[in-house]
């Protein structure tokens, strides 16, 4: 099964856990794309729609779902995103679009967060995937700094800039063994607006899709 299967398929899967009156929070990414294609047979059961990003709130309107902000939501009920890595913990390398930040906002304001994947992004480990982190223009280098006295090798994202007028730096080189206690200590950086890591508030429930179908890990 290719992975653009294995992504329908994952996909598929998440629309079992969208009940009837959901005010649904929708990620950002090529799974997620999927997802949104789906969305219209299960119109029904959502009640309103919050995005994380420009790109996923265009796509769900060109489906016909109202997209609203989170202020005018206040809460979610449920949040489904992909990911570019996860753990057996359901801890999460994200922001491989360059949504981390808004990605990061929803999940927090969730009930329930689901990741759905596909196999090849479970690991042993984070952090093979370079960890994205949102920064503010004027603090880049000195953050590249910090995360290079951190063992990082942060690379600017060049030529991209996020919904919220940021850079990101992707840091390479990292084997995040404590990814709550990583997280935290990124947090304390000045300049760092999001780090693209979701151990503090990780998945509730992860779904793989392989071969053989579509397996679900929790918390």
């Amino acid at each position: 099964m290719d992975a653009s299967e294995k992504k329908r398929q994952v996909a598929q899967a998440s629309l079992e856990f969208i009940e009837p009156g959901t005010l649904l929070g929708v990620g950002t990414g090529s799974t997620v794309n999927c997802l949104i294609e789906l969305l219209p047979t299960i119109r029904g059961r959502i009640e309103k729609v919050v995005s994380s990003s420009k790109a996923s709130s265009e796509l769900l309107e060109a489906q016909g779902f109202e997209v609203i902000t989170l202020n005018e939501a206040g809460a979610i009920d449920l949040y489904i995103d992909g990911a570019d890595e996860s753990t057996k913990r359901l801890h999460l390398i994200k922001g491989g679009g360059g949504a981390l930040t808004r990605e990061k906002i929803l999940a927090g304001a969730a009930r329930r967060f689901i990741c759905i994947v596909d196999d090849s992004k479970l690991v042993g480990m984070l952090g093979t995937f370079p960890l994205p982190i949102e920064v503010l223009p004027m603090a880049q280098e000195f953050v590249s700094q910090r995360l290079v006295k951190l063992r990082g090798q942060p690379v600017w994202r060049e030529g991209f800039v996020t919904d919220n007028g940021n850079h990101i730096l992707d840091v390479h080189d990292l084997q995040i063994t404590n990814p709550i206690e990583f997280e935290s200590r990124l947090n304390q950086i000045p300049g760092i607006v999001c780090v693209g890591l979701f151990a503090n508030r990780p998945a509730d429930i992860l779904l793989i899709a392989s071969d053989t179908g579509v397996r679900e890990m929790r918390t």
